[in-house]
């Protein structure tokens, strides 16, 4: 009893104390995670994920919390980690946007739970932009997958060390270059704050026999700095290379920055000096990871700067011939997703090999292939090259020369999540393979209702490429299978029609498109032929018969639909031949050509007092090839034709 007086008596003391309590630890919660938030800002990861950490064991939850913390872990590919902080964010608030479904999917793909990530992943393709989509499941991508599967031999190189080891290209047919946080003594206690581990240098190895490696030797010259070196393209006469340094900055308070940006860098008495920072870089955003197209006259890059369509985006940049830089292109929608895309190698063939976390994939970044033109447009699909080369982690840097090359991963055993430089041969090459769409339709005159031949139509995807061009047949139909492409437009084109399109972002494996064209500005009336208005070509007969051949009956139902839509229409039939025979048998002949045209047109419906028909042999040659003209078979063809004149 007395304690429970005492606890009553200072009640109000305790109260204040709590108040006070909570007040502080509230205000130091706070503070913590204003420092972590700086540090994530700064994409110090590793330094903002022990402060989130220490945060979030006390048992503070926030959605931003929850959010930076499993993406400190995803952008270091410790995926088991990310998953468990997405699970929990999820959690906390479901209704999460298409970027972290993504990462979620990615990361529980990452650590083999496949079935989960493959419903978050659709999850990702029913929301906003991929509606278009959200009926393509997974498993029909693993199936695409596995298609161009199993085409390489692949075994992790020698050279590796325990910490990361990546980025490998060709400096010439003998010498590989690559980056590695090793310990090359010097300043090797440098360490970032990104991954927690030591920053990257460069290196070289020499190689024989394909897979047979000397001792890495660190770059020679002034290249390896203070912060991160890595990812290096060289011109083949292997005197210039462009790679990618942390370039150190402060913010208005002080607060280091560190930004990737892109440097050149000349080879002088076998070293590497004279060290320029290119005009594509800026202050607010990385750019990295650079790579020459054949002609060294672009330079392909990713980057994370303003009006990119996600998180990184690939570019690339004209080089002009006095060295400077032109305008910074993205690549677009086919290749950039509202996920990340990077590593891009241009292969000999002209083809772009990148690697990204935003198509679909078997986890982490993913190695993908699309051939492009020198004027930069693309051809074919985007492929995913298959496993080996991909895996449920992150699979980057693929580079390949005559069949052989280098592909970077952290599938090690060990789960460290650092990674290893693997080599490959691919054995077959890669197959065309797609999400098929079939695209329908019938073409028709809105005037008349009639179908219309010949009729163009072109497929073109959102970046307005051409994906497809065919033309309507006999009945105004078209019939096309075309490759997946997220929104695409149709234009359809006649000659003496206004042209018409339909846009559609939403994809489906069977998808019917229906036009009706307005006639050209064209008045018909009487004396008008009825053969040019509903574009009717020649009406064929065989060799001296004036019998209706089953192709010429095609073109006559024209004019059957067209004088049973206008009753009130009569028209006068004209049958002209060439100048070959007599005057008098090809004027026989068209008359008897004319007449069994009105008889065919008599039995499909078509009253005979709407109808005349008049022979006019070789009197009405649209050339010079009269009697004696020596011509040819197709100007001679020019002349045997059939009009359908309107007479009221």
């Amino acid at each position: 009893m007395r304690m429970l007086y005492k606890i009553k008596a200072n009640s109000p003391k305790i109260f204040v104390f709590f108040l006070v309590f909570l007040s502080l630890q509230s205000f130091s919660q706070e503070k913590n995670i204003e420092k972590a938030n700086e540090a994530f800002k700064s994409k110090f990861y590793m330094e903002a994920v022990k402060i989130y950490e220490k945060v979030a064991e006390k048992g503070y939850r926030s959605e931003s919390l929850l959010q930076n913390l499993a993406d400190s872990y995803y952008f270091n590919a410790k995926y088991k980690e990310a998953a468990k902080w997405y699970k929990e964010l999820f959690q906390f608030n479901e209704s999460q946007s298409s970027t972290y479904m993504l990462r979620y999917a990615q990361s529980l793909k990452a650590i083999g739970n496949s079935k989960l990530g493959e419903d978050y992943y659709n999850k990702y393709l029913s929301q906003g932009n991929f509606k278009a989509l959200s009926n393509i499941s997974a498993k029909k991508y693993l199936d695409l997958i596995e298609e161009n599967s199993g085409r390489y031999t692949l075994n992790k190189v020698s050279f590796n060390t325990s910490g990361v080891d990546f980025g490998v290209n060709f400096l010439n047919p003998s010498k590989l270059v690559f980056a590695s946080t090793r310990n090359s003594g010097v300043l090797r206690n440098r360490i970032s704050a990104w991954d927690g581990l030591p920053y990257l240098d460069l290196y070289e190895v020499n190689v024989t026999n394909d897979s047979v490696f000397s001792k890495p030797k660190a770059l020679r010259g002034s290249i390896n700095q203070k912060y991160h070196e890595s990812t290096a393209c060289f011109t083949k006469d292997g005197k210039t290379m462009y790679f990618t340094r942390t370039n150190p900055k402060k913010d208005k308070n002080g607060e280091a920055l560190l930004h990737l940006k892109i440097y050149k860098a000349v080879l002088e008495d076998g070293k590497w000096a004279n060290e320029e920072e290119l005009s594509i870089n800026g202050d607010g955003f990385n750019t990295a990871h650079p790579a020459l197209n054949l002609k060294e006259d672009k330079l392909y890059f990713a980057s994370d700067r303003p009006g990119g369509k996600g998180a990184t985006d690939l570019y690339y940049v004209t080089i002009n011939p006095d060295g400077s830089f032109g305008s910074v292109t993205n690549l677009g929608d086919k290749v950039n997703t509202s996920g990340r895309e990077s590593f891009p190698f241009i292969a000999e063939d002209g083809a772009l090999y990148f690697s990204s976390d935003g198509h679909f994939g078997l986890g982490g970044y993913d190695v993908f292939y699309l051939k492009i033109n020198d004027e930069g447009e693309f051809l074919g699909n985007l492929l995913n090259v298959g496993k080996p080369i991909n895996s449920s982690f992150d699979d980057i840097s693929y580079v390949v020369k005559d069949g052989k090359g280098y592909v970077s991963s952290n599938r090690s055993e060990d789960m460290s999540g650092y990674d290893d430089i693997y080599r490959f041969v691919e054995n077959t090459p890669i197959k065309e393979v797609y999400i098929k769409s079939k695209l329908h339709g019938i073409v028709k005159d809105k005037s008349t209702g009639l179908p219309l031949e010949k009729a163009i139509i072109q497929v073109l995807d959102s970046d307005n490429n051409l994906v497809s061009s065919l033309e309507t047949n006999n009945q105004g139909a078209f019939d096309t299978i075309v490759a997946y492409t997220p929104a695409y437009i149709l234009k359809v084109t006649r000659e003496g029609y206004s042209s018409a399109d339909d846009f559609s972002k939403e994809f489906q494996e069977d998808r019917e498109h229906n036009f009706e064209l307005d006639p050209d500005d064209k008045t018909i009336t009487t004396g008008t032929n009825l053969a040019e208005v509903l574009n009717i070509p020649i009406i064929y007969f065989d060799l001296d018969k004036s019998n209706i051949r089953p192709d010429a009956e095609v073109e006559l139902q024209k004019i059957v639909e067209a004088m049973k839509m206008y009753p009130e229409l009569k028209i006068d039939i004209r049958s002209h031949t060439d100048s070959r025979a007599s005057d008098a048998y090809n004027m026989a002949l068209s008359q008897r050509r004319a007449k069994s045209t009105m008889n065919y047109l008599i039995k499909e419906g078509i009253s005979k007092n709407r109808l005349t028909a008049q022979g006019y042999g070789e009197t009405q040659l649209v050339n010079k090839c009269s009697n004696g003209v020596p011509c040819s078979k197709s100007e001679h063809q020019a002349n045997r034709r059939s009009e359908f004149i309107i007479v009221e």
